[in-house]
């Protein structure tokens, strides 16, 4: 048996509304049941209202729960992302651990870091899990992905980068915090592949931004949209594809779509040869 749980939130308190993500959930529930073996009972859904923070965590307990009966599990998050400081020096190379916002996020608490998950998911067996981000996970502001102005490219008419800003106290910790600079110049080793007990699939790398944008008739996240697209594809003509071709054919497709995200695939070599869910 396999087991998931599926995260999507569009409806933000203004400005920070989105409109892919929800479609993005449905879109991966289809293949998951489709292509996969997963069976509706097994698969969890919270979409707005009901993504709090402690309705997150509360499924992300279910998720890895009783993990012995089932062969397979899956976690898709499809919503805003940001950065805050690292606040335990394992963020050595920019200083911040990436955040999911979940739809009553703040920036005191209201927030779900990479930290928080790989608490969660530290004592899973290696590749019992793998994990769909589609969110921004970036550091740089400058960029001008922030426009809500529908733009025409091709058939993608709308694009909206689904990062939420940290305001200037927020941003300003980094430099203010002399301690942590400290911390960070002596360093700690960072997580390499080879060590990961999971299956990551990211939007897009720690410092760029994933796109909500109209693409195929409706809003979808551009990777999820473009990753579903692309098994689709693969499966429905009798064939299979490894992780790692995947997610190359899936940044070419992003690439053609005039997207400058670049989805990153995080595991093990052994991992990055196999397949999905096996």
């Amino acid at each position: 048996m396999k087991k998931a749980l599926l995260v999507g939130i569009n409806n933000y308190p203004s400005p920070n509304e989105l409109q892919g993500c929800v479609n993005d959930v449905t879109n991966v529930r289809d293949i998951l049941i489709k292509y996969f073996g997963f069976e509706s009972d097994n698969i969890r859904v919270l979409t707005d209202e009901r993504a709090t923070k402690a309705n997150i965590m509360e499924r992300l307990g279910w998720l890895v729960d009783d993990e012995k009966n089932f062969t397979k599990l899956f976690y898709c998050n499809s919503s805003h992302g940001s950065q805050i400081r690292d606040r335990n020096g394992d963020e050595l190379s920019d200083g911040l651990d990436e955040i999911i916002c979940p739809v009553d996020f703040n920036w005191d608490d209201g927030f779900i870091s990479d930290d928080m998950l790989s608490e969660i998911f530290k004592n899973l067996p290696k590749g019992k899990l793998e994990v769909i981000m589609d969110s921004c996970h970036s550091g740089t502001v400058t960029r001008n992905s922030l426009n809500l102005v529908p733009t025409e490219v091709g058939d993608l008419y709308y694009r909206k980068a689904r990062f939420i800003l940290p305001p200037v106290d927020i941003q300003c910790r980094v430099n203010e915090d002399k301690d942590y600079k400290v911390k960070k110049l002596l360093g700690q080793p960072k997580i390499k592949d080879e060590q990961l007990n999971h299956v990551l699939y990211a939007g897009c790398r720690d410092n760029q931004t994933c796109a909500d944008a109209y693409i195929g008739g409706s809003y979808n996240g551009a990777f999820t949209y473009l990753f579903c697209k692309t098994i689709r594809a693969i499966y429905d003509g009798g064939k299979t594809i490894s992780r790692a071709d995947l997610i190359y054919r899936v940044r070419k497709s992003l690439r053609y779509n005039k997207f400058d995200q670049i989805p990153q695939l995080e595991c093990t070599i052994f991992d990055k040869a196999g397949h999905l869910f096996t």
